[in-house]
């Protein structure tokens, strides 16, 4: 596999980095393209195969790991996989893009470790765990032990931000979007527009 730059946005949930990944997507100069993860939990809500994931059963998902088709995977929650198709990022290199990723954190530094020169990697923290739960909360799409779990797991992945490339604290969303679009122009050699 070799193509283009790849883009990392990390974080618990909650914290901001799919609002800065649509941010970013949004912007022509940087070129980029959505990295469509698989998974094994069931959809959510008004969730679209091919758009917001690409949904199997677990038995399916074990079976790509099997074939070795992902360039990382995890277990994230019990039963709950998640993963890159190596096949999705070579189809958006073979479009000509930047590919960018809106991961879990040790997806994200998997592909960081595998291609460092290449790779991006940006963690997104969020103001505080307390934060985290009002945001989590007013999604309303998951249970409270849902997201008491993930507050947990949001320790946890905090402990992580210094092995990336670069923390945007998102304390306020228009500063942490500046941030994160001069960051990957920067990354990508390009003018911001």
């Amino acid at each position: 596999m070799a193509g283009g730059k790849l883009i990392i946005f990390s974080a618990p949930s909650g914290s901001g980095k799919t609002t800065i990944v649509k941010h970013l997507l949004s912007k022509p100069e940087l070129n980029l393209a959505f990295s469509i993860s698989a998974t094994s939990r069931p959809r959510r809500g008004k969730e679209k195969h091919g758009e917001h994931y690409y949904y199997m059963s677990l038995s399916e998902f074990k079976n790509h790991i099997k074939n070795d088709d992902f360039l990382e995977w995890e277990e994230v929650y019990r039963d709950n996989f998640y993963g890159t198709l190596k096949s999705e990022v070579e189809r958006l290199w073979a479009e000509g893009k930047n590919v960018i990723f809106d991961i879990d954190v040790v997806g994200g530094l998997r592909i960081k470790k595998t291609f460092p020169d290449q790779t991006l990697a940006v963690f997104v923290k969020p103001p505080s765990i307390d934060e985290l739960k009002i945001r989590l909360k007013k999604r309303s799409t998951e249970s409270e032990d849902k997201i008491n779990m993930r507050i947990a797991k949001a320790s946890v992945e905090l402990a992580t931000a210094p092995q990336f490339d670069s923390i945007i604290k998102n304390y306020d969303l228009d500063t942490a979007l500046e941030e994160a679009h001069t960051l990957v122009a920067d990354f990508l050699g390009v003018e911001k527009k």
